[in-house]
């Protein structure tokens, strides 16, 4: 497969994943409902060609056609039910933020905006439909964000009591993959039995010899699931003990055998293992922030329109610090909103990305994320080595990424436990 052949899987791989759901026609075999919505043929075959680019560019086998089909279909009516949520809930993707985010897109695959819909169009995907698919991931995003992540916390209690274990004397970092055999939250003893039943002949496969990333594709229930079940790097400090010796145990390439949870059923393999005893080199920026909250009293515009209000009187000479000390609704005002060096990570996704593409002491526009509107003004930026802290870093970062992967599965099993699903892909 060329470079070219391989845009559309970079650019859905550069998002959290494709999805797109057509207008009904006629002509189209409904394969299921979704509360009032329907999934036709047509939307899940066009989802099927699309995994199959994202896997192939991942270097991932495709499962059997009937075992993909089924993998996608599942797929897209957890994403539905996440749209039909964040629809009700009044979550919005306006214009010119999809139209920033496809810019970006383009600029990350050194393309113009106008040579990306070009190379979109050679492969037979109109622009319309990418735009639309876009701004549906750019949507389950902001939900998953406004949900989940902006409720997670992690206290320094937490960190202290991990750093004060027995796990921080392991210092390895471990690269894994998963499989998540899901159980609803209220299974009976029939559905439990049946998931395990699907759990173990995913395991028997994968002692068969099949590749981890393939199995995963035709088993998985985790999101991660149709991209090979691919966690990343895990220090050890931010893993349950017993898991972490049972890891010293594995060779790289091996997997775990069934581990049930509360979730459902895991299987985890064991990529890569590596010691953490390294300089750490880290991007920080220095940054301010005003926020204003949304609620009853106060909505999107009223807050929007109120920042733009405030930027224009920065941008005539007031004093950043001084709106932030008079407007903020964040506990940095009585700071002029300094929330000093901020490393990569630290922050939700729509703030980081405002943040890395400031240029130095200029005010953006305003910002959306979980927690209101935001002009964001960067007034430094360095390089640092934080070896010295980066233990305590990586397990505040590592408690949190778990809590919200747990959340996140919990949160999306009982959203999708409480909708109406129809599903009709085996009816003939």
């Amino acid at each position: 497969m060329t470079m070219k052949k391989t845009l559309l899987a970079l650019l859905i791989a550069t998002t959290l994943g494709t999805a797109y759901a057509a207008p009904v026609r006629a002509v189209d075999r409904i394969v299921a409902v979704v509360n009032k919505s329907a999934i036709t043929e047509s939307d899940l075959q066009k989802r099927i060609k699309e995994t199959v680019m994202e896997l192939e560019a991942r270097k991932v086998t495709p499962p059997a056609p009937d075992v993909l089909a089924r993998q996608v279909l599942e797929q897209m009516i957890t994403e539905e039910v996440q749209v039909q949520y964040a629809t009700s809930n009044g979550v919005r993707v306006s214009d010119d933020e999809l139209q920033q985010t496809l810019e970006r897109l383009a600029s990350q695959n050194k393309l113009t905006l106008e040579a990306m819909k070009a190379q979109l169009a050679k492969e037979g995907v109109t622009f319309d439909n990418f735009r639309e698919q876009i701004r549906r991931q750019i949507l389950l995003s902001r939900l998953k964000e406004r949900e989940v992540e902006s409720r997670v916390n992690v206290s320094d209690t937490e960190v202290e009591q991990v750093l004060k274990s027995e796990q921080t004397a392991n210092r390895s970092e471990y690269r894994l993959a998963n499989i998540l055999v899901s159980v609803p939250e209220r299974a009976d003893a029939k559905q439990i039995d049946a998931q395990s039943q699907k759990a173990h002949k995913a395991l028997a496969e994968l002692d068969a010899g099949q590749p981890f990333a393939k199995v995963a594709a035709a088993y998985s229930d985790a999101p991660n699931g149709l991209k090979g079940g691919d966690l990343g790097w895990r220090p050890a400090s931010s893993l349950p003990l017993d898991f972490t010796k049972l890891l010293e145990t594995m060779q790289p390439g091996s997997h775990t055998t069934v581990i049930r949870s509360q979730q459902g059923f895991f299987i985890f393999q064991l990529q890569e293992k590596r010691s953490a005893d390294t300089p750490l080199i880290v991007e920080q920026y220095h940054v301010r922030h005003i926020l204003l909250r949304t609620n009853e009293a106060v909505s999107e515009a009223d807050a929007k329109t109120r920042l733009l209000q405030i930027r224009d009187r920065i941008e005539r000479g007031a004093s950043f610090e001084e709106m932030a000390k008079l407007y903020s609704e964040d506990a940095s005002n009585t700071r002029g909103g300094d929330l000093g060096w901020v490393n990569l990570g630290d922050t939700v996704p729509t703030f980081e990305q405002a943040m890395t593409s400031l240029p130095l002491n200029t005010v953006s526009q305003p910002v959306r994320s979980p927690f209101g509107w935001h002009l964001i003004k960067v007034e430094g930026k360095r390089t640092q080595d934080v070896a010295q802290d980066r233990e305590k870093m990586m397990v505040k970062q590592q408690i949190r990424a778990r809590k919200i992967d747990e959340a996140y599965l919990d949160w999306v099993r009982q959203l999708r436990d409480s909708a109406f699903v129809d599903d009709r892909l085996e009816e003939k």
